[in-house]
């Protein structure tokens, strides 16, 4: 039987409560506004890049951030990795405002 040492296991819900309180720091009481999405995905994926690699853990993480304005048009996304579900793993978070939805997804690949 393996055992798991903490330090080693991608904790999924750890990842999302990061996901969205970043989403919430940038995002929250925004309107939305074309010109400034591209500023909002950059902050949203670095800051979460950031605080996920300050948890220490040997991981490689790669974080994606669609935001659509609200508007009753339809999203849909899928992923799919081939990759060792032993120790990698991934993370979605969905962040919704009056004006916009936010798609946040964190994958994290064991080194």
């Amino acid at each position: 039987m393996d055992t798991f040492n903490d330090e080693t296991v991608f904790e999924k819900e750890q990842c999302i409560n990061i996901l969205k309180e970043v989403c919430e720091e940038c995002l929250s009481q925004q309107m939305y506004n074309h010109a400034k999405v591209g500023r909002w995905i950059s902050e949203i994926c670095e800051k979460s890049n950031k605080q996920l690699v300050q948890l220490g853990k040997p991981f490689k993480y790669v974080v994606t951030c669609v935001i659509m304005q609200r508007n009753g048009a339809g999203l849909h996304t899928a992923s799919s990795c081939f990759w060792d579900s032993s120790n990698d793993g991934s993370a979605t978070f969905r962040y919704e405002e009056k004006t916009m939805y936010c798609v946040c997804t964190c994958f994290a690949l064991a080194v």
